[in-house]
C-alpha cells in the first residue's frame, strides 16, 4: 500500500460525542477543520516532525480504539497476552501507526473526497462510512472505508480498508510469526525497537 493513502486516515475522523451527527456528517466536519491546519500551518507543510505529531495527538488519536485495533491485528494471540501485556501491546501499535500517520500527513496534497451515502440504521452501534478520494491532477480514484464503532465516548474508528485491503489485518501474520518465534513479549520488545529506531530516524531529520 502507497503510504500517502494514509494521510486520508488523519482526515477522516469523527468526532466523539455520544449523541450527535450520524457518523459520516461527523467525517465530514473534522475533514474541513484538519484541511484548514494543514493548508495554513506552513511548519506542516514543510513536514515539521513536532507540528506534525501534534496535530496527529489533537486531532486523531483520540478517536481511534486502539485497544480493538491492537486486537484484531493479534487475532488468537491476544488471548496469549496478560492484561499489562496487552496494555503493553496497545502502547506499542499505536506509537507505530500514530508514526505511519504522521509521515502520510506530511505528504498531504490537495486531494478529493467524495463521500457515499451512509448505509446504516439509527440503532446501529457500527457503521462504514465509504469514501472515494482522487489525487490531484489524476483522474484515478482510491476508495477509503472507516469501520467505526460507537462506544460511551463517542463514534470511534477500528480499522480503515483501502481498496478492500485491512490496515489493522494487514500486521496479522508479522505479529504470528513473532509470537510464535519469541511469544507475546518478544512481539512487544520487536515493536518498542522498531518504535525507538523511527523516532531515533525522526529526531536526526529535526
Amino acid at each position: 500500500m502507497n503510504i500517502p493513502y494514509f494521510s486520508l486516515l488523519a482526515l477522516l475522523i469523527p468526532v466523539a460525542h455520544a449523541q450527535g451527527p450520524a457518523p459520516d456528517a461527523l467525517v465530514k466536519s473534522i475533514t474541513q477543520e484538519v484541511i484548514a491546519v494543514l493548508k495554513q500551518d506552513k511548519d506542516i507543510q514543510a513536514g515539521d516532525p513536532k507540528k506534525v505529531q501534534e496535530l496527529i495527538e489533537t486531532k486523531v488519536v483520540p478517536h481511534f480504539s486502539f485497544t480493538r485495533m491492537t486486537r484484531i491485528a493479534m487475532a488468537r494471540n491476544w488471548r496469549l497476552a496478560s492484561p499489562e501485556q496487552q496494555k503493553e501491546l496497545t502502547a506499542e501499535f499505536k506509537t507505530l501507526l500514530v508514526r505511519t500517520y504522521s509521515t502520510a500527513l506530511s505528504n498531504y496534497r490537495d486531494q478529493a473526497i467524495d463521500y457515499k451515502p451512509l448505509r446504516a440504521r439509527p440503532e446501529d452501534v457500527e457503521v462504514t462510512v465509504r469514501s472515494e478520494v482522487k489525487r490531484s491532477g489524476s483522474s484515478q480514484t482510491v476508495a477509503i472505508d472507516y469501520e467505526m464503532e460507537k462506544t460511551p465516548g463517542g463514534w470511534k474508528a477500528y480499522d480503515v480498508k483501502i481498496e478492500g485491503v485491512s490496515l489493522v489485518t494487514t500486521y496479522r501474520d508479522t505479529f504470528a510469526g513473532e509470537v510464535k518465534e519469541g511469544g507475546v513479549d518478544g512481539l512487544i520488545k520487536s515493536l518498542a525497537a522498531k518504535n525507538r529506531q523511527s523516532e531515533r530516524a525522526r529526531s536526526d531529520k529535526s
